[in-house]
Order: C-alpha cells, then sequence, then structure tokens
C-alpha cells in the first residue's frame, strides 16, 4: 500500500487545499487539484507497470529507450471521479476508459443504513489488462467493491489498482479484506467514519465541491 501523505511530496499541498473550507468554494481550482493529484498517482503507478525497450529514431541517430509494454485501462465512478481520473488519463494518454454510476441508494433500515446501487457500466475487454480503478474517496469500500466484481464481466485484469485520494481506515480494512488482490493507492488515510458513513476529518462531499450539490 502507497500512502502519499506518510512521506514529503508536493501533494500534500494539493491535499491541503483540497481539505481547506476556504480554498474548495472555488470549484475550478478543487477540480484542478485532483486532477493534479491523479497525475501524481499515475506516476507513482506507472513505476510498477511492465515496460519493454524500442529504438527510436532522431534526427541524428538510434536511441533506446523504455515504453510501456500496454496501456492500463482507467476506470472510475461517476461523477465525483471524473476530475481525478482526468489526471490519470493526461498522463495515460492511449489508455482505453470504464464509467460506472455508483451510489448510496434508499436506506432500507434507517438514515444510517444504505445500499449501493449501480444503474451504468461501460468498459472494454479487461482481460489480462492493468485496470486502474480510482474514486477520491475510500469510505466504506462498498462501492468500489461493488463496481470491481461488475467489471470483471468484461474480463479478468493481469492486475488491479485502486486510487483513491482520502480513505478512512474502516475502508482500507474493507478493501484489504474483500479485495486482497488489489494494490491499494492513497492520498492519506483518515481518521475514522463518522455514524453517516462520512470521512473525518475528510473534506466533504467531493462530486458536490466538484460539480455543485445535488437536488
Amino acid at each position: 500500500m502507497f500512502v502519499f501523505a506518510q512521506q514529503s511530496s508536493l501533494a500534500n499541498q494539493f491535499m491541503a487545499e483540497l481539505r481547506n473550507v476556504s480554498v474548495q468554494q472555488d470549484r475550478l481550482r478543487f477540480r484542478r487539484n485532483l486532477e493534479r493529484l491523479g497525475e501524481l498517482m499515475a506516476y507513482e503507478i506507472s513505476k510498477k507497470l511492465s515496460y519493454q525497450n524500442v529504438a527510436i529514431q532522431t534526427p541524428l541517430g538510434i536511441a533506446n529507450t523504455q515504453v510501456l509494454r500496454q496501456q492500463p485501462v482507467l476506470a472510475t465512478i461517476l461523477r465525483a471521479g471524473l476530475p481525478f481520473h482526468q489526471g490519470f488519463a493526461n498522463y495515460f494518454d492511449h489508455a482505453e476508459n470504464a464509467f460506472a454510476g455508483a451510489y448510496r441508494g434508499p436506506s432500507p433500515g434507517g438514515d444510517d443504513e444504505f445500499e449501493i446501487a449501480m444503474d451504468y457500466i461501460v468498459s472494454p475487454d479487461l482481460s489480462g489488462k492493468v485496470l486502474i480503478l480510482c474514486d477520491p474517496m475510500l469510505a466504506t469500500g462498498r462501492s468500489l467493491e461493488k463496481v470491481y466484481h461488475a467489471l470483471l464481466r468484461y474480463g479478468i485484469p493481469a492486475q488491479t489498482h485502486i486510487a483513491s485520494i482520502i480513505a478512512s481506515p474502516e475502508g482500507v480494512r474493507h478493501v484489504q479484506q474483500q479485495l486482497p488482490q488489489c494494490h491499494l493507492w492513497l492520498g492519506a488515510i483518515d481518521d475514522h467514519l463518522n455514524e453517516h458513513y462520512y470521512i473525518v476529518p475528510g473534506l466533504g462531499d467531493s462530486g458536490d465541491l466538484a460539480f455543485g450539490e445535488k437536488v
């Protein structure tokens, strides 16, 4: 498991701005910080991927270098994941993409309980590919688990990386227990989930801050 907050990195500045109640009122800046963290995380994940040597013709000769053997498939959960996903797409610019619509559905047992509803999913063939599933907030981990299993109908990836910016200890444990085959990449692990399953101290509702409040 990789955690940006456990090391000195410019990522911590971007996360500080995401959390700041004054700075985060600027939606453009909020989205851009999500995007920049996606770019930084894409770079870190790229170090773990497979490369091959190629010979590149320059105006003066041949340069031997390493390039990705295969572009990953980038997957995210609508709508909050879009700016974060864009950061990954900026770096893996030839990647295929997958999208899922998953959200907290009706509460069958009261306000403090909920089901994960999913009404949309589209993906390329995942068989034998590298899957990067990104969602800015890892709260309970249940939506990531549901989306991951839904994506498997498109094929079994060779490896899967799950990337989130802010995570709860409960969500991290859930993903590690239910999806032990996945590699976790995180910005920070916060204190806990509250009784409404929101991350504390967290940063608020990422989707609302990026795109406006839902009706």
